[in-house]
């Protein structure tokens, strides 16, 4: 998408040599990557189901010979009959100029705008080559997700997309600052310093929180992916390549997530992939490795990053934290690009402003209103338990959606944020049911407390430190246990909620074994259960789901 056409190799002493030539920013094809969910037909572990090699050719032959038959019989290409409704003027705006690569549909030029002289990219796909609708498919989503994310500052800019009767024309930002793996290879032993390596890792984060925010998962983070828009140390990182590549199939074997594998990824899939990178940055290695992409898919599954070998000893505990962070495998317990964005180490050098919304946090103010009463109250136990290192990356994304700083959400202000996520389209009168919900003291307003009860996240106080979660679930649990029985009886329920009249109704929601008392490993069940993020996972473009 860039200006940028390199044949570049990984390598390092823990990685296979592997090429790949990108043409502007965009990969020349290559065969999809096979995962272990690719071999059978549902998702358990034996690999049934097999095609045999004869099987294959002989779809592929079909294929081929359908396409064939259709030229032979003078049949036009989905592309040749499909008008895009772009704009028809691709000659009278722009002369073309240097060849820059090519790829399965066309060619990346770069292109002079005659009213100013500006250079641009300029990506020119050929009609005929469309055979299929899933190609004009492909080309469109591609423009669509760059309108959607023109203008973020790490994002390759749209300028827009033309079409005649043979070609479909993107014009696109120059970028001519080669690609971060080049910049990695370049490095001392393949590493970037630490203060370096957050500068780059800030801005992939940015992008894929934006993205999230779209209702899109780019699914294919990468170095390759990332262009410099200048040759300068500190020039801004790109993110490219949003369009031909399908974003339903998984990406490069390295940077895939467990959850990928199983066929269930989502905006945490993005995430992995940038704690790999990470990783890479400040080793030079990657953190799961073997021979073969069967064998790499079997490390990423079962193992975890080694953190030992050198120069692992030597490098900050807040980066390892930071890494551990993104590279945990249960995806509910990994962070969100935003809460990444929010981490000490990531976060030196940059400013609360710059956090974008978290989709996760949007998600679960909205998933908060159906959980039953005793789940409310229970997670707002637990609220009142957490200290500051706890609610760091929550206190960012209060203080986003508290605009006039007033240390309280307002109707307003919620229903401005809960507009940012986008995939959703959320009817004004459930903001005020979901505000009514979260506002446990009945002000008209969320202060912050109530907005960490409505979207901390469980899973995750659970994963990176079990033996805190221990004590925190335990000292919210006694906030009912007054008489410190080990266990909450309707009385004691009342007595901390104040509600009248009979409980039982509210009691059968978290007492499994039904003794008419709640133990404590069924509150610490029922706040598990409480914390079910639900973002948007699918991005065939982004949903307009009715709220």
């Amino acid at each position: 998408m860039g200006g940028c056409f390199s044949t570049t190799k990984i390598s390092g002493s823990n990685s296979n040599a592997r090429s790949s030539t990108t043409v502007g920013g965009h990969q020349q094809p290559r065969r999809r990557t096979q995962t272990p969910a690719d071999k059978h037909d549902g998702g358990g572990s034996n690999f049934n189901s097999r095609k045999t090699k004869q099987q294959v050719n002989n779809d592929r032959n079909k294929m081929k010979n359908k396409v064939t038959s259709r030229r032979q019989n003078g049949v036009m290409s989905c592309g040749k009959r499909t008008d895009f409704g772009y704009l028809k003027d691709f000659d009278q705006r722009y002369s073309i100029g240097k060849l820059l690569g090519h790829g399965q549909f066309g060619y990346t030029y770069v292109a002079t705008d005659k009213a100013n002289g500006d250079r641009v990219a300029v990506k020119k796909i050929d009609k005929n080559k469309m055979i299929l609708p899933v190609a004009v498919e492909d080309v469109k989503r591609e423009v669509k997700i760059l309108q959607a994310l023109s203008g973020h500052e790490n994002v390759v800019q749209f300028y827009n997309a033309f079409e005649d009767d043979s070609y479909v024309y993107i014009a696109m930002e120059l970028c001519e600052g080669g690609e971060l793996l080049d910049r990695i290879l370049s490095r001392k032993d393949s590493r970037y310093t630490e203060k370096d390596a957050a500068i780059v890792v800030r801005q992939m984060l940015k992008v894929a929180a934006q993205c999230h925010l779209h209702g899109l998962v780019h699914r294919d983070m990468k170095p390759e992916n990332f262009l410099f828009k200048s040759t300068k140390e500190d020039s801004p990182l790109k993110a490219t390549d949003f369009g031909l590549s399908d974003f339903i199939r998984p990406g490069i074997a390295y940077y895939v997530a467990p959850e990928v594998l199983k066929r269930k990824s989502g905006p945490a899939s993005d995430v992995w992939s940038i704690g790999v990178i990470t990783y890479i940055l400040l080793c030079g290695r990657r953190p799961f490795w073997d021979k073969t992409e069967d064998g790499i898919f079997k490390e990423v599954l079962r193992n975890k990053p080694d953190f030992r070998r050198k120069p692992w000893p030597s490098i900050s505990t807040s980066a390892k934290d930071f890494v551990r962070k993104l590279l945990v495998k249960d995806p509910r317990a990994r962070f969100t690009a935003a809460q990444a964005l929010s981490h000490p180490w990531v976060r030196e050098g940059g400013s609360a402003s710059e956090i974008p919304l978290d989709i996760s946090v949007l998600s679960n103010m909205r998933q908060f209103v159906k959980y039953g009463r005793l789940k409310q109250f229970a997670l707002r136990a637990l609220a009142s338990t957490l200290d500051e290192e706890e609610l760091s990356d929550l206190k960012d994304q209060f203080h986003a959606i508290d605009i006039d700083k007033s240390g309280a959400i307002s109707l307003e202000e919620m229903r401005q944020a809960l507009a940012k996520d986008l995939p959703w389209k959320i009817k004004e009168s459930r903001v005020s049911e979901i505000l009514e919900a979260i506002d446990s003291n009945t002000d008209g307003l969320v202060d912050f407390t109530e907005f960490v009860a409505a979207t901390l996240h469980v899973h995750q106080l659970e994963e990176h430190n079990s033996v805190k979660w221990q004590q925190l679930s335990q000292a919210a649990f006694e906030k009912f246990d007054v008489d410190r029985d080990g266990y909450i009886t309707p009385e004691e329920i009342k007595m901390h909620t104040g509600l009248r009249g009979s409980v039982d109704p509210i009691l059968e929601e978290a007492d499994i074994d039904k003794d008419g008392r709640i133990s404590l490993p069924e509150f610490r069940r029922l706040l598990r259960t409480a914390s079910n993020v639900s973002s948007p996972t699918a991005c065939k473009g982004s949903r307009n789901v009715q709220f």
